[in-house]
């Protein structure tokens, strides 16, 4: 299934695009070993282009499985991994804050001290990942934050302060996660299987909601609070292993791709190599970049709300235990994993009848933002359990459509820098989860919870003016 990532179909591809994309492959990358990584995507567009071949023209010169596959594959099961350690707090606080003796306030504090560590390194990620490459970063990441994750009960043990200092370490880790998958797959994914491959990567992150739900009740039962942070901070040490043997940040510095697989890359890639310098001032002067970066923070302060407050809000509000709030927040997460699948066709769909790229992120990005606005307003009207899963399963349904709007568009605007592009815009969405995760506990203390909704519900609205007015999907950075 294609999904809804897709820059351009060949009939709207530049005259220069198109020539820029022509050959089967560089006579130098016949030689023993992998060819000389340091030539920059200019030179790999014109050694491709002596052969003449269109870019639909070349195509594997073998069948089943493909080195990109193992490397999509892989960033998949990182971003698994990077919301499991995530969300397992927001679960093992319910019996951490009886222990501790936590009220509303200081339990927001300690969800939003995740995203301190979280902001300071979303930039940083995504340049270290545009100028080195993307293995050695998201391979730091990892292991990073998994260390972090486990040592989580070890620091709540010292005070509040040792645990506000270990998750803010461990969101270190987690944000350069982002940028960095970003650069990966600009490199190694041709343009027809980019949509799908960013897809199934981003459906990661909700596979990874949905088990770290799921199982920390269990594991919580079973053997306590802390042996959640113990067992899923223990996975990134596997996932590591097979990372560092199994991958490389280009296709040209991996010596075990076949060549038709390389040449078949080059040749339907942009952004073939690492870059050199960052043009800041030119980013930063573009007002669709400005689009971006803005309306990722107001999706985010609603999306982190419910991603970081869901299981206390069944708890409070509903009066559920920890197994029921568990359960009944795992469902929203299975919704908006089937829908961003069902987002990303029908973005597609629309592109190859031909409506524009800017109409379809235009569209999309607005289902994602009205939908969960709309949602959130029939919440101060339900009484009963399953009235409230049924609006929180549509918010999130609804806002899984970002996925082929805001969250498609770096790569549409500027494919060579997507991965800083992503750290910029995902620092002002972090800024949002750091602000609205402690802002929720302190509303909570003296208002409501249709308080906390009608913010997001005011952030939607706003986010939705600015993307309709600002956003393109054409590329304006080269």
């Amino acid at each position: 299934m294609r999904q809804g990532c897709e820059l351009s179909t060949p009939r709207q591809r530049s005259k220069r695009d198109t020539m820029r994309s022509r050959g089967l492959r560089n006579p130098v990358r016949n030689s023993v070993g992998p060819p000389d990584v340091s030539a920059d995507s200019d030179a790999e567009s014109d050694s491709l282009a002596k052969s003449g071949f269109s870019e639909e023209e070349v195509e594997p010169s073998t069948t089943g499985w493909q080195r990109r596959y193992t490397i999509v594959g892989l960033c998949f099961f990182a971003f698994l991994l990077c919301n499991m350690d995530r969300v397992n707090m927001s679960i093992a606080v319910l019996p951490m804050s009886v222990e501790y003796g936590w009220d509303n306030a200081t339990i927001g504090i300690v969800q939003s001290s995740f995203f301190w560590g979280y902001l300071l390194t979303q930039i940083a990620g995504g340049v270290l990942a545009d100028k080195i490459g993307g293995k050695k970063v998201l391979g730091f990441g990892v292991i990073w934050w998994s260390v972090a994750t486990a040592f989580t009960p070890i620091a709540a043990s010292m005070g509040t302060p040792a645990l506000l200092l270990s998750r803010a370490c461990m969101g270190i880790g987690e944000g350069v996660a982002m940028p960095a998958m970003n650069t990966m797959l600009s490199r190694w994914v041709p343009k027809k299987e980019r949509s799908r491959s960013l897809a199934l990567v981003y459906s990661g992150m909700y596979t990874g909601s949905i088990a770290g739900l799921a199982l920390s009740p269990g594991l919580i039962a079973m053997f306590g609070w802390s042996s959640v942070f113990f067992i899923f901070g223990s996975l990134g040490v596997l996932w590591f292993t097979a990372w560092w043997g199994k991958s490389e940040s280009t296709p040209s510095e991996d010596p075990k791709i076949t060549e038709g697989e390389r040449s078949y890359i080059l040749a339907n890639t942009t952004a073939r190599a690492n870059v050199d310098t960052i043009p800041w001032k030119l980013l930063l002067s573009k007002p669709q970049v400005w689009a971006i970066i803005t309306c990722h923070f107001f999706h985010n302060w609603g999306t982190f709300i419910l991603l970081t407050w869901m299981p206390t809000y069944y708890s409070q509000e509903l009066g559920l235990n920890l197994q029921e709030s568990g359960f009944y927040s795992v469902l929203p997460w299975i919704v908006m994993a089937l829908m961003a699948n069902v987002g990303g066709w029908l973005a597609d769909t629309m592109v190859e009848k031909g409506v524009s790229v800017t109409r379809v992120r235009k569209i999309m990005q607005t289902i994602g933002f009205l939908g969960p606005a709309f949602f959130l307003t029939r919440l101060s009207g339900v009484s009963t359990v399953w009235g409230a899963v049924g609006c929180m399963c549509c918010s999130q349904g609804l806002d899984a459509f970002s996925q082929s709007g805001l969250y498609c568009n770096h790569q549409d605007i500027g494919p060579r820098y997507s991965g800083v592009l992503l750290g910029i815009s995902n620092t002002a969405g972090v800024l949002a989860g750091v602000l609205g995760t402690a802002a929720t506990g302190y509303i909570l203390e003296t208002g409501t919870w249709d308080d906390v909704w009608s913010v997001a519900v005011v952030f939607y609205l706003i986010g939705t003016v600015i993307w309709n007015v600002f956003s393109t999907g054409e590329q304006v950075i080269d």
